[in-house]
């Protein structure tokens, strides 16, 4: 029976097992989202308040759930809307396939009304892409995009869909399951084995990963190995959530902003063996200084992220789970007890630093960000970026893998919103957003999204009434120059304005005032927006300057 090129579009998604898309109809898509329509009740179609929300609403559901989110936009404008959710995706290694439609072929390069080359915009910030011509194509190129998807190390791919496409007919064959991702590469058995050799003479290793633990599945592998060769286990931010942080080894994110002991170890080991990790300009800071002082393993599944950034003294490329179950059985227990007792002395110096640094003000960040954990049960942790971001990442609890939702490469404001509909969406568990009165800015129609769709979600705004990490820096290395970055102009009431959209809204200034909304807002079922006042002087600490090293972290301002 020959079908549409619509309802082509339709049935392979719900062939490849996706629930539910994210997106926004337009005039190259109304054919789909006529057969959306027709199948409604085999699969859930979210409207969003705007096409990057809806962007951002299928990264979240991907990151949260580990399958592919799938987002649809129209041509031109629409299309253009999605890249910057595209590219979030990109830089974080999430699974996503974008839909867009098109001009009829006939009317492709002759500037038509919405026409937008998107395969040429994209094409830097997707894992491919794709323009559908021929119908009798569209199933099998679908069914690539969610493999290509998901292959290796995961990430966006876009199809193009021009309308004449959609429009017309062909035979359609559904395939009995899924595509599966291609073969995985595995470790070659003597790389593994150098690697047991170093690590033998290590006497102060210390493990470095990152998002790939997250999407390699590789969390339990990782604590045993940490276990096994007796090392403390520090991460980049999108690693965090891979291990529970009251894990015994775990000394937290390290690098620019992240913990005293963590960043301080790395500096002080004489190995360290780098996990799913791309060695990120914030992680390393000055790179003629980082690895100093000691050797390098480096295991990745992108060969290309291999002696990118950071040269290793042993690379290796292969799936993180395979290789670390590999290197579990090979190596013998290790014990290191002058190095552990050194970690603990950082840990220790790192309480008193941190107590030193904190403001004294009774509402701030950390404050924030503790009540909200004791009241917290099974949520999605989402931040937009910013400072809050930086707080949320140091000091919440985090338990299982994908809990903690950020945008860590890109550094989208705006992010949380859609990722936190998308994560609920996908897990139907609440989400918790942490964000700032600038980054909330950003994205905040999403509200109408979340309210219209009954998602169960906290919205903490750490109001600052000022752009936070851009002051910081204006303060330390511009000689507190705050240009365009104070917004009490704006005159925002965030109480207001959710209750404007649907949601509920309250505003707090004191501990207990937080404690009494929490306790309201958990037992609410729908949107909930926490207003809390924070001072524009509360900074992130520590902090290694832009191009700085270990030898230059600010724990202190005075």
């Amino acid at each position: 029976m020959k079908i549409s090129g619509a309802k082509i579009v339709v049935e392979t998604l719900i062939e490849q097992g996706c629930d539910t898309v994210f997106g926004y109809p337009g005039g190259q898509v109304i054919n789909l989202f006529d057969e959306l329509y027709l199948c409604r009740d085999r699969i859930k179609h979210v409207l969003t308040a705007h096409e990057q929300g809806a962007s951002h609403s299928a990264d979240g559901y991907a990151r949260a759930t580990g399958k592919t989110g799938v987002v649809i936009a129209t041509s031109g404008p629409g299309a253009t809307n999605l890249v910057t959710g595209i590219a979030t995706a990109y830089l974080d290694s999430v699974p996503m396939v974008a839909i867009t439609g098109n001009v009829p072929c006939s009317l492709i390069g002759r500037d038509s009304f919405q026409e937008v080359d998107i395969v040429g915009v994209t094409m830097p910030v997707t894992k491919h892409n794709f323009i559908v011509k021929d119908v009798t194509e569209l199933a099998e190129t679908l069914r690539m995009a969610f493999k290509i998807a998901k292959s290796g190390r995961p990430g966006p791919v876009l199809v193009d869909i021009p309308k004449d496409v959609q429009i017309a007919k062909c035979e359609y064959t559904p395939e009995s399951q899924p595509v599966v991702p291609y073969p995985l590469n595995f470790a070659k058995e003597e790389k593994l084995a150098e690697a047991v050799e170093l690590i033998k003479k290590s006497e102060r290793p210390y493990i470095y990963f990152g998002g790939g633990i997250i999407s390699g599945k590789a969390s339990e592998e990782l604590v045993e190995f940490a276990d096994k060769i007796d090392a403390p286990l520090g991460c980049s931010l999108m690693g965090l959530s891979a291990v529970p942080s009251d894990n015994p080894h775990f000394l937290g994110m390290q690098g620019m902003h992240g913990h005293f002991a963590s960043s301080v170890a790395e500096d002080e080991a004489d190995l360290v063996i780098a996990l799913g990790a791309r060695f990120s300009d914030r992680a390393t800071g000055d790179k003629n200084r980082f690895a100093k002082n000691f050797s390098i393993i480096h295991i990745d599944i992108d060969s290309a992220e291999l002696d990118k950034n950071i040269p290793s003294n042993l690379s290796i490329c292969g799936d993180i789970k395979d290789a670390l179950s590999r290197l579990n059985a090979m190596i013998e227990q290790q014990s290191h007890d002058s190095w552990s007792a050194r970690i603990q002395e950082l840990r220790e110096e790192e309480a008193k630093r941190v107590e030193s640094a904190r403001s004294g003000r009774e509402l701030d960040p950390f404050a924030i960000v503790d009540i909200v954990s004791e009241y917290e049960k099974d949520c999605n942790i989402v931040t937009d970026v910013g400072q809050h971001q930086m707080w949320t990442a140091q000091r919440y609890p985090l338990k299982n893998p994908r809990t903690f939702l950020t945008s860590g490469g890109l550094g989208t404001m705006g992010f949380g919103m859609g990722a936190s509909i998308g994560a609920s969406c996908g897990t139907g568990k609440r989400s918790i957003l942490f964000t700032g009165d600038g980054s909330f800015g950003m994205n905040l129609n999403e509200l109408a999204t979340s309210v219209s769709q009954n998602i169960p979600l906290i919205v903490v705004i750490m109001n600052n009434g000022v752009l936070g990490m851009v002051r910081q820096w204006q303060t330390l290395f511009f000689d507190r120059h705050y240009s365009n970055t104070t917004l009490d102009e704006r005159k925002t009431d965030f109480v207001k304005l959710a209750e404007a959209f649907g949601a509920r809204g309250a505003r707090v200034f004191t501990q207990q005032e937080l404690r009494d909304v929490m306790q309201e807002a958990m037992a609410y079922d729908g949107t909930f927006v926490i207003d809390c006042a924070v001072d524009c002087d509360e900074f992130v600490l520590p902090m290694l300057p832009p191009g700085g090293s270990i030898d230059d972290i600010i724990t202190e301002i005075k």
